[in-house]
């Protein structure tokens, strides 16, 4: 599975968002700090669900965060978040 498919799955089952787009832009950072060369690296988050509504900008970065797992995001460089409550 890939790195991308394994964000997904993992705030989908968490969120059940009404938008969700992962998008590895890894390829815009080729021989950069951080290109570990995998192609893996770098992530942009799209997600708006109804558990966001109300929560502060640093509380939803740390759910998605959470959601993910410390597993996950320690193989990833940089995660771009576009986080909002519909």
């Amino acid at each position: 599975m890939t790195v991308a498919s394994e964000i997904h799955q993992r705030l989908s089952e968490t969120f059940t968002p009404e938008k969700l787009e992962v998008v590895n832009e890894s390829h815009l950072h080729a021989g950069h700090a951080g290109d570990d060369g995998s192609g893996e690296s770098h992530f942009r988050v799209v997600i708006v669900a109804a558990d966001f509504a109300g929560k502060t900008r640093i509380a939803r970065h740390r759910a998605v965060h959470a959601a993910m797992g410390p597993d996950l995001i320690g193989r990833i460089h940089a995660l771009a978040l576009d986080i909002s409550a519909p």
